[in-house]
Formats: C-alpha cells, sequence, structure tokens
C-alpha cells in the first residue's frame, strides 16, 4: 500500500472529510445547545388592529424555546395561527438575536350563521372571533351550510352588484340545505329567489326582476314584505297578509 501515492491520497482525503464533518456536526451541536444566543427581541412587522397584546403573551412565551439557531420556527408559528385573529404568520431569524414576525390577520366582511361569533373573511373563510357591536351590525348576515361560505360570499357580491342600481342593499343572503337563495333587502324586504333551475336560473329569474322593478315594486306605497321569485314566467308578492300575483 505504501508504495501507491495514489491510494494513500484518497485515504488522506476521506480522513480529512470525516475529520471536517465531525467537527461541522460538533459545532452545530454546540451551537444548538450553548445557553448564548439567545432570542433577546421579537419584532411585529406591522400593527395588528384586532389581536391583543395580552392573547400574544398568552402563547408566545412557552414558543420560543431554544437560542438563535435552535428556536423552532414552525412552533412559533403555529402558537400564533391559534389566535381568533390570526390568519397567517411568517417567522424569520433576524442576526444576531432577533426574531422578526409577520402576522396576517382575518379580514372580516360579513357575519356568518346564528350568532355563534362566526365571521367570514375576504377569502370566504369561516373563523370565530369577537367584534364590537356597532362593527359587527354595520356587516350582512350570510348563512348556508357548511363549506359554502365561499359561494354564499361571491353571490353576496353578486347581488349588491344587482341591486345596487335600484337604490337597494342586501343586508342578509341565506343558502338553505336544499340549496334555494333567500335575500334580505336594507327596505326589510325579503326575495325568495329560489333553488337554480335548467330552464331558468336564478341570475335570469333574477335580473328579470331587477328590469321590472321600477316600475312594479318601485310604485307600491308601501314595500312587499316578501317578494317570490321562483316562478320560471314571474313573480308574486306578499304585502302584510295580502297575496298578490303577477
Amino acid at each position: 500500500m505504501w508504495n501507491k501515492p495514489h491510494l494513500l491520497n484518497a485515504i488522506a482525503d476521506l480522513l480529512m472529510l470525516a475529520a471536517s464533518a465531525a467537527l461541522l456536526v460538533a459545532a452545530t451541536v454546540w451551537l444548538v445547545r450553548v445557553p448564548a444566543l439567545p432570542i433577546e427581541r421579537v419584532i411585529f412587522a406591522e400593527p395588528l388592529p384586532h389581536t391583543r397584546r395580552g392573547e400574544v403573551e398568552q402563547v408566545l412565551p412557552a414558543a420560543l424555546n431554544g437560542n438563535f439557531f435552535s428556536l423552532n420556527l414552525e412552533v412559533v408559528r403555529g402558537a400564533l395561527e391559534t389566535l381568533p385573529w390570526v390568519r397567517k404568520v411568517e417567522v424569520r431569524r433576524v442576526w444576531p438575536a432577533r426574531l422578526e414576525i409577520s402576522v396576517e390577520e382575518h379580514k372580516p366582511v360579513a357575519r356568518w350563521g346564528e350568532g355563534r361569533g362566526e365571521l367570514v373573511n375576504s377569502y370566504g373563510e369561516v373563523f370565530a372571533a369577537l367584534l364590537q357591536d356597532e362593527e359587527a351590525q354595520a356587516m350582512p348576515l350570510l348563512f348556508g351550510p357548511q363549506g359554502t361560505a365561499p359561494e354564499v360570499l361571491t353571490h353576496y357580491g353578486q347581488f349588491v352588484g344587482a341591486f345596487g342600481p335600484l337604490g337597494e342593499k342586501p343586508v342578509q343572503v341565506l343558502l338553505s340545505p336544499r340549496l334555494a337563495w333567500q335575500v334580505k333587502l336594507d327596505n326589510g324586504m325579503l326575495v325568495d329567489i329560489g333553488r337554480e333551475q335548467p330552464k331558468s336560473p336564478v341570475s335570469q329569474r333574477l335580473q328579470r326582476f331587477i328590469e321590472i322593478y321600477p316600475e312594479t315594486v318601485g310604485r307600491l306605497p308601501n314595500r312587499p314584505a316578501v317578494v317570490d321569485l321562483r316562478y320560471p314566467n314571474g313573480f308574486a308578492m306578499r304585502v302584510a297578509s295580502v297575496a298578490k300575483g303577477k
């Protein structure tokens, strides 16, 4: 073997590589276990309009377990995402002793359901959080079967656009378990649109009603309590206990 220089060189290179790897492992273990290099500051990249400082202080300290290198960023992220208003969290280390946290809060656009403190955000996601009464009452109320919040929110936007030219605004949109649509306007009138029909889609029935609204409902001295659009060729109105057909 001693008369084979290329073999000796290969063994030497292998030993040096092994030594370097061992040194790297030892350095990594030292960095992870050394009590130095603690996280000294936690910085939030933007203000949090709804999340309270006390809520953050309840979950964050237990997640800050380790030093600058050993701290598990996923644990920190997961702890903060348990808070009611927090939708998404990004965490990054900033040398030498800082943790920078970016929080995306839910942006509520509507109330959801039947008074269980649930809201719908701008992505159509349902989350549970508390709003001040004035802020909550200013939002529309949406409701539908589980998993339909994105669809209900999309239709709410379409209904707002449809009734806007009439000077009316939807304040409630309901999708029933049978997938029938009901819309309540800010004037108190309930518009029963019903289910999708192959020969008479929801959008077609609604558009027909919008077009004739100014010359029919709009001319009445009192708005009807209910307008029923489930008919393929017309609609019905109920004022108090009196039914009228058209």
